[in-house]
């Protein structure tokens, strides 16, 4: 599998918080105006993580002193962002732009952590651990591993996600496959399922899917007919295209595509889908490349995953990928991408119809091309949408080596 090396620096991050309406059927108008407020991370910072609860958006980001890294985390709420909590920190933990740890609140109102230590840096070999805090992350318990084949290979890119009737869930890609000689590009990867109950006894931890891209992310939502999670599959021919299964009466069933774009690469291209649903209804982005053009798409399912309506491009001239969506209470989604044309790569985001409409395209920044601007987040809650993404707010993607927040207001008709 490619190896994945570790960001040479750390660069900083950046948040934009937009308050977003619901228009008529066709998404015509749409425009925000970004501008700073102040933010909750410190110097060093990077790799931010979105997730919303009734609490509010959740900030998640890991701060660099020396050797060591801390995960940290804030919440927004009506009076601003609360005062920053640090979740965990160690000094060997496996640090990349791509597979992020991260700290989100479950329904009961606890505090789960997920981050990255190092078992072997010659093969780029790490775990995957979880802590959780019931006192607003004054205290946090021993940190655990939702895995247990006890080799050290790579185990991470996780999702984690509330069960039905209580408890965490989490997919991750797992490594336990790969033929580690001296050739870190052996060997497959697999996407893993585990579960714990209230008491957080584990109650489950099987495979998913057999064979997998090997350092693409994956998401998970909970739909009306149990958990969605869509990952970037890999098959015999080396084809990568975006694969759902489904959680249902406590199997998984066989992956499907969301869409056969036949993208044949003999490597990984770093770059997962994400998912959002509301009941039955779902929506999905991703990324491919098609005639030697990188891509974005949109895709809506009115049943929970299992059919997909033919995809919708959301990029207007090129892409780097690296999307996010929302699926709004009418039906619509908000997708977010990095756009790239003649060499400048921009964070853009717009509202698309299931009919195929789109608004027309927004910048919310420019960003780096490269590894800098890491993956940029989205998330809302009500009327309010937050971004979030490593390196600088500025146009010009200057790197400015800490968290930057921003807010915009948005008027749709």
């Amino acid at each position: 599998m490619p190896m994945r090396t570790p960001l040479p620096c750390l660069v900083g991050a950046a948040v934009v918080s937009t308050a977003i309406g619901c228009g008529p059927t066709a998404p015509a108008e749409w425009t925000i105006g970004p501008r700073p407020l102040e933010s909750p991370a410190g110097a060093n910072s990077s790799e931010p993580q979105l997730s919303v609860s009734d609490r509010g958006v959740l900030l998640s980001w890991i701060e660099r002193v020396g050797t060591t890294t801390t995960l940290k985390f804030s919440e927004r709420t009506t009076s601003g962002w609360t005062t920053p909590v640090a979740a965990a920190a160690g000094p060997d933990w496996f640090l990349s732009y791509a597979d992020v740890p991260s700290v989100q609140r479950m329904a009961n109102g606890t505090l789960v952590a997920q981050f990255l230590p190092t078992t072997d840096d010659l093969t780029e070999a790490y775990d995957l651990l979880i802590s959780y805090s019931s006192d607003e992350g004054k205290t946090w318990a021993m940190p655990f591993m939702p895995h247990h084949d006890g080799t050290k290979t790579q185990h991470g890119f996780a999702s984690m996600f509330d069960m039905q009737g209580g408890g965490l869930g989490l997919v991750w890609l797992d490594g336990r496959n790969s033929e580690f000689t001296d050739d870190p590009e052996s060997g497959t990867m697999m996407l893993r399922f585990a579960s714990f109950d209230t008491n957080w006894k584990q109650t489950a931890d099987v495979e998913i899917d057999h064979r997998v891209c090997e350092c693409c992310q994956t998401t998970a939502v909970a739909t009306a007919d149990g958990v969605l999670t869509a990952f970037r599959d890999r098959d015999a021919n080396e084809v990568r295209d975006i694969g759902v299964s489904r959680l249902e009466s406590g199997s998984w069933t066989p992956t499907t595509l969301v869409s056969q774009d036949d993208w044949m690469i003999d490597a990984c291209p770093v770059n997962g889908p994400m998912l959002s649903a509301r009941g039955r209804d779902v929506a999905a982005a991703w990324f491919t490349v098609k005639d030697d053009l990188g891509q974005a798409y949109v895709a809506f399912s009115g049943d929970a995953g299992r059919n997909w309506d033919e995809p919708i491009r959301v990029d207007d001239a090129g892409s780097l990928g690296r999307v996010d969506v929302d699926l709004l209470d009418d039906g619509s989604a908000l997708v977010s991408w990095v756009e790239y044309d003649q060499g400048a790569s921009d964070f853009k985001v717009r509202r698309v119809e299931k009919t195929g409409a789109r608004s027309a395209a927004i910048a919310v920044a420019g960003v780096s091309g490269g590894r800098a601007s890491g993956f940029p987040k989205m998330a809302r809650r009500g009327n309010e949408l937050t971004f979030a993404w490593s390196g600088s707010a500025t146009p010009e993607g200057d790197a400015q080596g800490s968290l930057q927040v921003f807010t915009a207001t948005a008027t749709l008709p």
